[in-house]
């Protein structure tokens, strides 16, 4: 992620509010699958370490019911080609309408991160709404998309970030896919213990407003902060694609944002808490637009 250009906004028309069930969604294991995904160690793009997450998240994804397809595509680095992968799991409904949660995997290269919250976290809510959901009833079609790339090669540049991302919303509007995408929601860092989610303004207005609405009913509000600022990650190639995209991130993670991108991205700086808020929401939110 990084501060960006001006992105062009998109409107969403704000979805009246619904009842809302009982969340489902578990604090504890997703920070108990962020646990298993740091083990896998320091995994950029192209690594062994990264290969072998990536067969654990399929694994899982299919043990709760998803249909997992691989999206996969040379990038053209700055240190030359490299095999990327992002993981696309599918739950099927009506085939008319789709809503999509994603999340990066990867892992900045560099010497001992391995990237608990940055890379870690989203890949773990990810891995926990992969077991939630299949429990729920649904209208459209739900994806979870972990993608790869996300990190910059080297510096951060507008061909050096956010590889796997720029890649399939390429492939999703050629193929159509991205004609039936009502909204996405992308997650990043949320797992810090001192959770502050950024008021992220490239986002699309509507659906921030449901998703911040949201959280204030359910009693998290003062998570969601306000006040902020443009930030690149995610789900800026399918805002320019013409899609309702929204990027919930925490970047201020540590004194000063001290830990990020730093062998101090470790596991005891995330809660159960945190995962649990955001979980929470984005569940509640996507029983929303599924109606």
């Amino acid at each position: 992620m990084h501060w960006p250009k001006a992105v062009a906004r998109i409107s969403l028309a704000l979805i009246a509010a619904l009842p809302l069930a009982a969340a489902q969604f578990s604090g504890a294991s997703a920070l108990e699958y962020a646990r298993k995904v740091t083990a896998f160690g320091v995994r950029p793009s192209g690594s062994p370490a990264l290969q072998k997450l990536r067969a654990y998240i399929e694994s899982q994804a299919r043990a709760h019911g998803w249909q997992v397809s691989e999206d996969t595509f040379t990038a053209d680095t700055p240190d030359g080609p490299v095999t990327m992968k992002n993981i696309i799991a599918r739950l099927p409904g009506d085939g008319k309408r789709a809503i999509v949660f994603t999340g990066h995997y990867d892992t900045k290269k560099l010497a001992g991160f391995v990237g608990a919250n940055d890379g870690g976290s989203s890949a773990a809510f990810l891995l926990e709404m992969a077991r939630v959901l299949p429990g729920e009833t649904r209208l459209h079609d739900v994806y979870l998309v972990w993608f790869d790339g996300e990190e910059a090669v080297r510096q951060w540049t507008d061909t050096d970030s956010l590889y796997g991302s720029r890649h399939l919303a390429a492939k999703w509007t050629a193929d159509g896919t991205l004609g039936r995408v009502r909204a996405l929601i992308n997650v990043d860092m949320i797992g810090d213990k001192d959770l502050e989610i950024v008021e992220e303004t490239a986002s699309d207005a509507d659906l921030r407003a449901l998703v911040w609405r949201t959280a204030e009913s359910l009693g998290y509000g003062k998570y969601f902060g306000s006040g902020g600022g443009e930030i690149e990650d995610d789900h800026i190639p399918f805002l320019k694609a013409g899609i309702a995209a929204l990027d919930l991130i925490d970047f201020d993670y540590g004194p000063g944002n001290s830990y990020w991108h730093t062998p101090a991205d470790t596991m005891d700086k995330l809660g159960a808490h945190s995962f649990e808020v955001v979980g929470n929401v984005l569940m509640a939110v996507w029983r929303r637009l599924d109606q």
